[in-house]
């Protein structure tokens, strides 16, 4: 049975220490099998104790990386790119503590930053990017933890979009440490055939993140979610499914990702809702009857 996770983020960002203490027995007790941690700010949370709660409540762990302002691999200057690096080795090193097998988000450029490039200019891009990431992945290498390169939608950035782009981006750096984390919200909006996309990735995949295609619990929407689990399985991915959404009670993290109105009659209720049909649909039961999201 394929474990499934949640991540912080669909209650608070930053996540803190105090935070975790209070959100992960609740997501124990639904039975997530996995909490997923994102690193905004080194210091935000210490792994060492997260990894004592969480070993205790018998969640395992993954974590995602924030490329937040004046985060930049790619078209930056040299000492951004060195303090990029930096951070992300350090989102390494907190995975090793907690036990995660790998670090998922867009490595490549902050979120939201756009501009239009050439053939020509993308080519570069690409190498630029080889060459950026081979460190940080050396590092995640050397300490057994991969990289998953993550696409994001078209409002979000324009360097890395569909599967295919980030098969062609990673192509040149070590697939046993490096590949890319699926995301079914931005794959709705860009991919053309979700399920063939992931199938194309097969051997890639090092990472899945899922919601409704409005960012609300998985199920409640228009998506194609055994197709995508059948996709899945026929990739070899074995990871966890990891339910993504966002508060909309942080005014930063509400307006980074758009989140405009309810998407669950509770933030809880996205949680196990989703959890219900995601644990009925890789048990191949019937899906449960979701409640509609609020007016």
């Amino acid at each position: 049975m394929r474990a499934l996770g949640v991540n912080t983020w669909v209650w608070t960002s930053p996540l803190t220490d105090a935070a975790l203490e209070r959100i992960a027995p609740r997501v124990a007790e639904w039975g997530f099998d996995t909490i997923e941690l994102p690193v905004e700010n080194a210091g935000d949370w210490d792994p060492r104790r997260a990894r004592a709660l969480l070993d205790g409540l018998g969640l395992a762990a993954s974590v995602v990386l924030v490329m937040g302002p004046g985060r930049e691999l790619v078209a930056t200057d040299p000492a951004t790119r060195s303090a990029t690096q930096d951070y992300l080795r350090g989102v390494v090193d907190a995975a090793v503590t907690v036990g995660s097998s790998v670090i998922a988000g867009p490595a490549y450029a902050s979120v939201g930053r756009t501009w239009r490039m050439s053939p020509r200019e993308r080519a570069g891009i690409a190498a630029e990017l080889t060459e950026a990431l081979a460190p940080v992945v050396g590092h995640a290498s050397s300490a057994g933890v991969s990289l998953a390169v993550e696409p994001l939608n078209r409002y979000e950035t324009s360097v890395v979009n569909t599967v295919d782009q980030g098969l062609e981006l990673l192509a040149d750096l070590p697939a046993e440490h490096c590949g890319l984390a699926l995301d079914v919200y931005h794959m709705n909006i860009e991919e053309r055939d979700v399920a063939a996309a992931i199938r194309r990735a097969a051997g890639h995949v090092k990472h899945v993140q899922v919601c409704a295609n409005d960012r609300g619990a998985p199920g409640a929407d228009h998506l194609d979610w055994p197709g995508i689990i059948d996709a899945l399985d026929a990739s070899g991915y074995e990871g966890p499914l990891v339910i993504e959404s966002f508060t909309a009670d942080n005014a930063s993290i509400a307006t980074a990702a758009s989140v405009w109105r309810p998407l669950a009659a509770s933030q809880d209720a996205l949680a196990v809702d989703g959890l219900a049909f995601l644990r009925s649909l890789t048990r191949r039961e019937e899906p449960p009857c979701q409640a509609a999201p609020p007016p």
